[in-house]
């Protein structure tokens, strides 16, 4: 998953989506790194590797001190004289050169160009990598002791915790009931009621119901770690009211999607507008696998299982290219007779191109100008095929 995160910047132009994969695909070689789920927990895991890079510096010199005066050894101290002698010509070099001008002259036309943007770069890049992969073989070196099984400590009783989890789920019903009177009474039945059309009523409702999906699930992770499960009755209880509450929140992730949807196809596709309803699926999913870990009363596999959906959501996403897939979409709505925002569509990346295809001029040249005019040259390190599509 790493490698094929970090392989979208070769394939994808958006800046943004590839910053999203590197970031993923730090998480995943972090966890790749770690193995077994360690005693630290998920958290730790996920910034393994940064957080023993420094612990694995003194790990690093006291090997070298382990090695004392043998072959290595020497090796290493030739290397301390090569880094003498080099910071003692990038002093007197430059000094000489300024003494004389013959020597000066001598001096340009064997010393290469210097970029020193270039060079600050690379030194940070280089360090940057060379504390990862001491990070990366200390974990490797002296691997974590693996987390125990079940949780232990419960202090929940059945009456502490049924009581809210029970408030919440016939709040929940009472909602998603009033959710299927609004669906079928259609935009008629909103206006009435809310004084909104469908779509202003689709809008104003997506954010607290993402939040109210992001709050019950940390409600549901809390009562499933320390809710008690000694007794039969106790653990029939968990599942039936957390399997409740968790089925009443998919409904619930249901209808900000249907939000979400009804409001593009009322006033257009935006990256931004795709990315919460992407998220918005992906908590779908991780409260199908919460009520799996409800129904075996074990959530210790679920913090991985949850990172790992997110990285295989944010490959999918790249895989499906979320700006052309805007680009489609509102070229779409276009064609049905909707207004077409030429000047957002030419602020996203190349990426846009085999859907902007499909447009006449002048629409097509007022969107591929300004984003063929904004390409720079790549260097063979930053080739990219979409902006090299876009200059052919």
């Amino acid at each position: 998953m790493a490698l094929a995160l970090l392989a979208v910047g070769a394939v994808r132009a958006a800046g943004w989506l590839f910053a999203l994969c590197v970031v993923g695909a730090g998480v995943a070689g972090s966890l790749a790194v770690v193995g077994r789920r360690s005693v630290y927990g998920a958290w730790y895991d996920v910034i393994a590797v940064p957080i023993e890079s420094i612990a694995g510096i003194p790990w690093v010199y006291s090997a070298f001190g382990r090695i004392g005066a043998g072959p290595a050894w020497r090796s290493w101290r030739a290397g301390i004289s090569v880094a003498v002698t080099l910071a003692l010509l990038a002093v007197f070099v430059p000094l000489l050169g300024g003494a004389d001008a013959t020597f000066a002259k001598l001096l340009t036309a064997v010393t290469p160009e210097i970029d020193a943007g270039s060079v600050v770069q690379w030194t940070v890049l280089f360090a940057v990598l060379g504390l990862g992969s001491v990070g990366a073989m200390y974990l490797l070196a002296g691997p974590r002791a693996a987390a125990s099984g079940a949780p232990s400590g419960r202090c929940l009783r059945r009456l502490e915790w049924a009581l809210p989890v029970g408030a919440l789920t016939i709040l929940f019903a009472v909602f998603v009931a009033a959710q299927f009177v609004a669906l079928f009474g259609g935009d008629d039945y909103v206006q009435r009621t809310a004084n909104l059309t469908y779509a202003e009523y689709a809008r104003s409702g997506f954010w607290q119901l993402s939040i109210v999906t992001i709050l019950t699930l940390a409600v549901i992770a809390v009562v499933l770690r320390w809710a008690a499960q000694e007794s039969a009755t106790d653990r029939a209880w968990l599942r039936t009211l957390l399997c409740a509450i968790g089925v009443l929140t998919l409904i619930i992730v249901a209808s900000a999607l249907g939000r979400m949807w009804t409001y593009q196809q009322a006033y257009g596709f935006t990256v931004m507008r795709v990315l919460v309803e992407v998220c918005e699926l992906w908590l779908g999913l991780v409260y199908l696998l919460m009520i799996v870990a409800v129904l075996r009363l074990d959530g210790t596999w679920l913090p991985r299982a949850a990172i790992g959906t997110a990285m295989s959501t944010l490959f999918a996403l790249a895989v499906l290219n979320p700006e052309g897939l805007v680009a489609e979409r509102n070229i779409d709505r276009w064609e049905h007779g909707k207004n077409l925002d030429t000047l957002y569509l030419s602020r996203l990346s190349p990426d846009v191109l085999p859907a902007v295809d499909r447009l006449p001029q002048p629409q097509r040249a007022q969107i591929l100008g300004p984003i063929r005019n904004r390409l720079d040259q790549d260097t063979w390190q930053s080739w990219n095929l979409s902006r090299a599509d876009a200059r052919n």
